[in-house]
């Protein structure tokens, strides 16, 4: 009996500190005085944004998912973009790369979804493989829709776009090592250990919950002495 309520008194330690740990994990941040440029990534998951409020909480600026592929579209996105500019906040768009879909109908639905703005942040390009369709294009294959389809959309934006890359689309694909723009790299809590050259922003957070927002946010800090 007394090893059983010993287990007991244990497991209700742990389920605790489980607990504490966790409502730490969703209110964790870099520290603002190594990085003072700190944002969110936003779409219609988060939900109803306050963007006031999201703005007195830390976030300078706020990338707002646009597109997916040929034809998708973030519900929240023109409410979204209009809003974070009224708010004052920096704002930028991005777009999510289909690898089974063709460059040119992927930055036509890009043009028609965005708006050219020059007060805009670069357009971003998320390239991972969570979410995507199943084909693994050679890199050949890859490297030329690539090139098509930022051709065109930093025509409309008239500015270079940004790369989110995850590790594992790196490691096949070499984005980093191949591609000649600013780089957006991911790694839950600490800094990016991959990527052939220095990055410009690091998600470092997709479960951090900030008042304002109703469903937890990817929180972003960009680098010191990074363009843009």
């Amino acid at each position: 009996m007394r090893t059983l309520k010993w287990a007991a008194i244990w497991l209700v330690i742990l389920a605790v500190a489980a607990v504490a740990l966790w409502q730490v994990a969703i209110r964790w941040h870099p520290d603002e005085g190594q990085y003072p440029v700190q944002g969110v990534t936003i779409g219609a998951a988060q939900g109803e944004v306050h963007w006031p409020t999201l703005s007195a909480n830390g976030a300078d600026f706020a990338y707002i998912m646009a597109t997916d592929g040929d034809a998708g579209r973030d519900e929240n996105f023109e409410a979204n973009w209009a809003a974070a500019r009224e708010s004052g906040m920096r704002y930028g768009a991005v777009h999510n790369w289909q690898l089974c879909r063709l460059a040119a109908d992927q930055a036509t639905n890009f043009i028609a979804t965005v708006p050219s703005d020059a007060n805009a942040l670069p357009p971003a390009v998320m390239l991972r493989f969570e979410g995507n369709c199943s084909d693994r294009p050679d890199i050949d294959v890859l490297m030329d829709e690539l090139s098509t389809f930022l051709t065109m959309i930093e025509r409309h934006a008239e500015s270079p776009a940004i790369l989110y890359v995850t590790r594992d689309f790196d490691d096949m694909y070499a984005i980093t090592r191949n591609v000649e723009r600013s780089f957006w790299l991911s790694r839950r809590l600490f800094k990016p250990d991959y990527g052939a050259v220095p990055w410009s922003i690091w998600e470092a957070s997709d479960i951090r919950q900030v008042p304002g927002v109703e469903n937890p946010v990817r929180w972003n800090v960009v680098r010191p002495g990074s363009p843009g």
